[in-house]
């Protein structure tokens, strides 16, 4: 991922904790909704991502390739424990076991994770001069 393009996404953590906690809108930490010290501290993480790549422009490609192998993680074990582990909950309520903005937050922070993740690993290849 081209690296003002990552830094663009980093400083975007602004607007998502606004839509988050702002107007109930979370399309960047919906993982974590049932954790919201969790969710917080993920927001810092990613405040920290952006000082960081503003402060070292030339750890952009290994912060976002770090950050994104973390969400990426976080995502998938997420998205199966709530696919696999039905709670009393949902047969309760009639929901289905993942949310529509679950579902947006995956395609989203996981499209743009896996970008960053595959960019990451090319520019590490480029600099060991493996292709």
């Amino acid at each position: 991922m081209n690296r003002n393009i990552l830094r663009i996404y980093y400083a975007a953590t602004a607007l998502f904790v606004s839509l988050d906690f702002g107007f109930g809108v979370n399309v960047r930490a919906a993982f974590l909704e049932s954790a919201p010290t969790l969710r917080v501290l993920f927001y810092v993480v990613l405040f920290g991502c952006f000082a960081l790549v503003i402060w070292r422009p030339a750890w952009t490609n290994v912060v976002g390739l770090v950050e994104s192998v973390v969400t990426l993680a976080a995502l998938i074990i997420s998205m199966a424990l709530r696919s696999m582990m039905i709670t009393h909950d949902v047969f309760a309520t009639g929901a289905g076991p993942v949310t529509l903005a679950e579902i947006v937050n995956f395609m989203i922070a996981g499209g743009a994770a896996y970008v960053s993740y595959t960019q990451g690993l090319k520019w590490l290849a480029s600099r060991s001069g493996a292709d």
